[in-house]
């Protein structure tokens, strides 16, 4: 009863993206609850007691769960989804025909497909012994879905190959095998076949069954299969099958003489029309592993690009119309184009394909085609989004490794580059990591070629060298293993160095950091080993002086050896002789061994004289450190005493800043009395013009009328005198107006100039506290150097202990 419950309960939910989340997804869903609800729901089915209906529905579910690579992993390797479904088939054996092992067949042919099963995963020897029952019974309903996952079993797993052989009834399964080679279904035979070659390929068996007269065969009823198939399964196994049995270089030979091979690739050419992108990529991956063959690839390529090259101009006129099915190269051309978050493989694959191609192709159909491609492969040059996901970012940058390398490749056939800026390629170096580091290089190497034939793209190449973030691309490249990067590695940084703001310190460093982390794994093992040597150079010391007692003993023995010969002159020749032989290997013996002894001696005392050079070594980098931490805390108190300096003179500047905003204020106020006066002094002018008028009137009233009385002059003369007194400070409050207005001009450019001066030096102490953190950073890291220096010499001296006894023992 709970079993609907559940499944209706589980597809409410989205739970592909809650059980299996995507890089773009928040960590809020990254819960820990969906995990253990998967992993509660793989033991539950796989406990004996459960009821088989609420089985049958966890593996409907778990079914669903597998909907792509990424799940399909993660449910086969961290929840130990196979294993269950194992032991749920070996429960249930006695009935094979039962749904529920139907179901359990189905689903681990999903899971192992492109996965290896180990053969310590629990109940999978008891899985094998069912599918090889199985596969011989009478029951068709599970013959085919053991085929298949017996085929993803033997797959590149020599574990169970071995396992298989060695049954009992290898044989009768080896004969039922052959028989089904015959079937109506052609998904049995491609099974069939694939399994076959798993086991077989290197034995006689498959020597008999792959031979020249059968191969030919096989070949047209696997070409016919992957186009007529029953569908994308059973395309998918041909083409495994088919690549399978290229690995063989007999059986390559045999394709390259395969007289049918030109029409075959056709129709397989025509599968990339289709829109499915599994199928597509099934495709791509076939028509690579026929690139590797070398006797095939030019084969390859007149049937890929004959055909495009005759009908191109027209399908490019035609934007509206379909691709036409007998020109694969458009085909392509659409495949490599798809987006990166949808058919990423089958771009990749498009575009490691018609590198490979181009490497050997040049024709003039070949030239057309890419007159055609480079737009595209331009564009998709374009839209890096830094704000997309890391993991969009990383399938970005991988698209643009291989346009890269396609790009390079058509530079080799000396194709009319068409006009772009290079603005397009810049865009790419936006974003640096671990990942991109090879995108980056291979673009800049692109952009090396084409800056004399494209506009712009010398300033953008220059520009993108000088960026400091291409310090991390440059040491991974410097610092590699594979030569071909540290060539291009090399190449641009010739171009680089002679840049005025190449960032060469900071790359030095980078480099500096990767060699030393390398050289400290080297100096840990040399170590071990010294550590392992002293005991044995103490003992062969004590060696040494045992030796040394022999070499005395053997003295003694030949002073007597001579003293008995002359007292028993008379003994048998014979026996004498046969004495000083035994006598003369011993003393041989002896000899070799102080010998030998002289050599351990000689080759310790290098050691020892190793170790001193090594310990002056070591001191010397020490008192260099030290020497070098010392310059650089010089050079921290000057800077600190400069910028407390500057910090000075910056507060003066502050002072006068201020003092000049305060005498400006009372020049301001001033300027404003000033204003007032004026003002007055329009209106006394005013009131002395009326009077005037009227004085002038008055005059006039009195030269008609009668004389003027002396009432009359004396008010005159006092009026003229008052007028005379008020034009000279109307003149005066001019005068002082305008001195006041040429100070006030001359106070403003004072504090112009004073606040440039406070501007600059606050500038140079900003600079001077950035010099200073940056100071401060590399004496920490002398710092830590010479203590590490320190340590170093202190274990040299704890692993050397024992030199200066030794030294003492051989002089005495």
């Amino acid at each position: 009863p709970l079993s609907p419950v559940i499944f209706k309960t589980f597809h409410q939910w989205d739970f592909l993206g809650l059980f299996f989340p995507h890089s773009g997804q928040t960590e809020d869903t990254k819960s820990v609850l969906p995990s253990e609800c998967v992993s509660g729901l793989v033991e539950l089915a796989g406990d004996p007691n459960s009821i088989p209906a609420l089985t049958s529905t966890i593996i409907s579910l778990l079914a669903q769960l597998a909907c792509n690579d990424e799940s399909r992993e993660m449910l086969h390797s961290s929840y130990n989804l196979t294993s269950t479904l194992a032991s749920i088939i070996h429960c249930h054996s006695a009935t094979p025909g039962e749904p529920l092992v139907l179901q359990c067949l189905q689903l681990l042919q999903k899971l192992t497909y492109n996965t290896r099963t180990f053969h310590t995963t629990n109940y999978i020897h008891e899985l094998v012994a069912f599918l090889v029952t199985n596969i011989q019974s009478q029951n068709d309903d599970i013959i085919m879905p053991c085929l298949g996952l017996m085929a993803n079993l033997c797959r590149y797993n020599h574990s169970v190959q071995s396992h298989i052989k060695s049954l009992d009834n290898v044989k009768p399964f080896y004969r039922t095998l052959i028989n089904f080679l015959a079937h109506n279904s052609l998904t049995v035979v491609v099974f069939t076949l694939s399994i076959l070659a798993s086991l077989t390929l290197n034995e006689k068996v498959g020597e008999k069954l792959f031979d020249a007269k059968n191969i030919h065969q096989t070949f047209q009823l696997v070409f016919n299969i992957i186009v007529n198939g029953d569908g994308t399964l059973t395309r998918k196994y041909s083409v495994d099958l088919l690549v399978d049995l290229l690995k063989s270089p007999k059986i390559a030979d045999y394709l390259t003489r395969y007289e049918h091979f030109s029409a075959c690739v056709s129709q397989v050419l025509g599968l990339l029309h289709s829109k499915d992108p599994d199928s597509a990529a099934k495709v791509l991956e076939l028509l690579l592993a026929l690139c590797s063959i070398s006797g095939l690839r030019s084969l390859l390529c007149e049937v890929v690009f004959r055909p495009a090259g005759l009908k191109l101009r027209a399908g490019g006129r035609r934007q509206g119309a379909g691709l036409d099915k007998a020109e694969p190269g458009l085909a392509l051309v659409q495949w490599l184009s798809s987006p990166v978050e949808g058919a990423e493989s089958c771009s990749l694959q498009a575009l490691q394909l018609l590198s490979e191609l181009l490497e050997v192709c040049v024709s003039a159909s070949v030239l057309s085609f890419v007159e055609m491609l480079l737009p595209v492969l331009l564009g998709l040059l374009k839209g890096l989004n830094p704000a997309q996901g890391e993991a969009q970012l990383r399938k970005h940058c991988l698209r643009v490794t291989n346009v890269t390398n396609l790009l390079l490749d058509i530079l080799h056939l000396s194709v009319c580059i068409p006009s772009c800026r290079g603005s397009e390629f810049e865009v790419v170096c936006l974003c640096f990591s671990q990942v991109c580091a090879e995108a980056v290089l291979k673009t800049l190497e692109l952009m090396s070629k084409l800056r004399q034939q494209v506009k712009d793209m010398e300033t953008s190449f220059y520009k993108i060298l000088q960026d400091q973030r291409m310090v991390t691309p440059f040491s991974l490249a410097l610092t590699s293993h594979c030569r071909e990067r540290v060539q291009t590695g090399l190449a641009l940084l010739f171009e680089a160095t002679p840049l005025p703001d190449f960032p060469s310190l900071i790359l030095g460093e980078s480099i500096a950091a990767n060699n030393a982390y390398r050289q400290r794994e080297a100096e840990l093992s040399v170590k071990r080993v010294a550590v392992q040597d002293v005991p044995t150079a103490r003992t062969n010391i004590s060696t040494l002086d045992s030796s040394t007692a022999s070499s005395r003993s053997v003295h003694n023995l030949i002073e007597k050896l001579q003293t008995g010969l002359e007292v028993c002159e008379q003994v048998e020749d014979l026996r004498v002789s046969e004495i000083i032989d035994v006598y003369e290997q011993k003393l041989s013996a002896l000899a070799s061994k102080e010998s030998r002894l002289q050599d351990l001696l000689e080759a310790k005392a290098l050691a020892l004289s190793q170790a001193d050079r090594l310990i002056a070594q070591y001191r010397f980098q020490r008192a260099q450190a030290e020497a070098e931490a010392r310059k650089l805390g010089g050079l921290l108190k000057e800077a600190e005493r400069r910028r407390e300096e500057l910090q000075g003179e910056l507060g003066s500047q502050v002072l006068e800043v201020e003092r000049s905003k305060a005498d400006m204020e009372e020049l301001l106020q001033h300027n404003a009395r000033l204003q007032q006066d004026s003002q007055e002094h329009q209106a006394l002018k005013g009131a002395y013009n009326s009077l005037l008028n009227r004085s002038e009137a008055a005059a006039a009233r009195s030269a008609t009328l009668k004389p003027v009385s002396r009432f009359d002059e004396c008010l005159l003369s006092g009026l003229r005198v008052e007028l005379q007194a008020e034009e000279q400070r109307t003149k005066e409050k001019d005068q002082e107006r305008r001195e006041l207005e040429e100070t006030v001009d001359v106070l403003r450019k004072e504090l112009n100039k004073t606040e440039q001066a406070r501007k600059d030096a606050s500038i140079r102490a900003s600079s001077l506290e950035l010099q200073k953190g940056q100071m401060e950073a590399k004496l920490r890291q002398k710092e830590e150097e010479l203590n590490k220096h320190s340590a170093m010499i202190a274990m040299i001296h704890s692993l050397s202990s024992g030199k200066l006894k030794s030294d003492v023992n051989l002089s005495l």
